[in-house]
């Protein structure tokens, strides 16, 4: 085990646990994703804790402490323990007995590096005792320090454990890696020769890890990656990301939108293919329908709302290769504001029933179409 000079910030509740856990005699260290992201100066997420002690001597020492322990995964080694209202997984250090591409049969251990090993990417590998001090099993720091995604030893043996890793490498390599250095060599082709693997993940699985690597800041370099290596038409036949890097050009800083780039992206089934739920379904047909129409920006955010109309203008731009109008945000607030000056009394009684909605509908695109200048004499008359 290698101990690094670098220190790492370690939160009061992860140290509750830390304590009681090294206290009574059982390593324990804050690892995994909370790690890298406190050490590349990012956002962090959930803490997570892997320890020596097996799961009912968490559970003993916890709740002598007075925690409240949840027994969420205890068949491989892992409880949820509470501490200020948070949670934190705890997993007792384990180490791969057998796996099928998608599920593994874990065995405790006492060792570290054991542990370590079975971990996707080596800056993955790296954890952090109560103290702060940063534990590098496995030489992962270099890694991470020169933001290199790389898998732990044998990339095709890695993939072979669970085939989701093929598409977290690309989904890594968007968030965390230089882009400058492209994709590692060796998981590139691993993961290219394991693609077949894909097709045996669960949907909610790859759709999960789609949508997170289309929020990312840039994914077009791992899409044209995935693309290339043919890994993107196993997750979405069809899909397409030429275009992406102009998209996000055009999006010019505006929050990452996951189904945004989809609409983009193309693909067929998409909706399916990813287990949307059904609002991000939704809105992502009616950004392709609309991407595909004619309506104006102001025309849609009459209907849709302004978000909506500045989305399909942004997927239009990018996918025509032409410039935004620079009066689309006053346009998309004009329409989505703009109130139809006729209502259904104006035509009674002489128009009843279906008539009278269809002769509304009929007014009211007549008033959309000339930019919402007509007036309610006019359109009567």
């Amino acid at each position: 085990m290698t101990l690094v000079e670098n220190q790492c910030s370690v939160p009061s509740d992860a140290r509750t646990i830390l304590d009681a856990l090294e206290d009574q005699g059982f390593a324990a260290y804050l690892v995994g994703g909370y790690v890298r992201d406190v050490l590349m100066e990012r956002p962090t997420g959930d803490l997570d804790i892997a320890t020596a002690a097996p799961p009912n001597r968490v559970t003993t020492i916890c709740e002598a402490v007075g925690l409240k322990v949840v027994p969420t995964g205890i068949d491989h080694g892992t409880v949820t323990v509470v501490v200020g209202g948070h949670p934190h997984e705890v997993t007792t250090f384990r180490h791969d007995v057998e796996t099928d591409g998608r599920h593994a049969t874990v065995a405790f251990t006492d060792v570290m590096a054991e542990d370590a090993a079975r971990r996707d990417f080596t800056m993955n590998a790296l954890y952090v005792d109560r103290h702060g001090r940063v534990h590098d099993p496995l030489g992962g720091l270099p890694d991470l320090r020169a933001r290199r995604v790389r898998f732990i030893g044998d990339a095709a043996r890695r993939i072979a454990e669970d085939h989701l890793r093929i598409l977290r490498f690309f989904r890594f390599h968007a968030w965390f890696a230089n882009p400058d250095q492209g994709l590692d060599r060796d998981g590139l082709a691993a993961c290219a020769a394991a693609a077949e693997g894909i097709e045996n993940l669960s949907r909610e699985r790859i759709g999960h890890e789609m949508l997170r690597l289309l929020a990312s800041p840039d994914p077009a370099p791992a899409l044209s990656a995935m693309h290339q290596s043919g890994i993107l038409a196993r997750v979405l036949p069809g899909a397409d990301p030429q275009h992406m890097a102009l998209l996000l050009h055009v999006e010019d800083g505006r929050t990452p939108d996951p189904i945004r780039r989809l609409a983009l992206l193309g693909g067929e089934d998409a909706a399916d293919r990813l287990r949307l739920s059904r609002q991000d379904a939704n809105r992502l047909a009616l950004l392709r329908a609309l991407v595909a129409g004619t309506e104006r920006p102001a025309g849609i955010a009459y209907r849709y709302g302004a978000d909506m109309a500045i989305d399909t203008a942004i997927l239009a731009a990018a996918m025509f290769e032409t410039p935004l109008q620079d009066d689309l945000v006053q346009q998309a607030e004009r329409g989505a504001t703009a109130q139809f000056p006729v209502a259904a009394a104006d035509l009674m009684p002489d128009l009843q029933g279906i008539a009278l909605g269809q002769k509304l509908r009929a007014l009211e695109q007549e008033w959309i179409d000339s930019d919402f200048r007509l007036t309610r004499d006019r359109l009567l008359s």
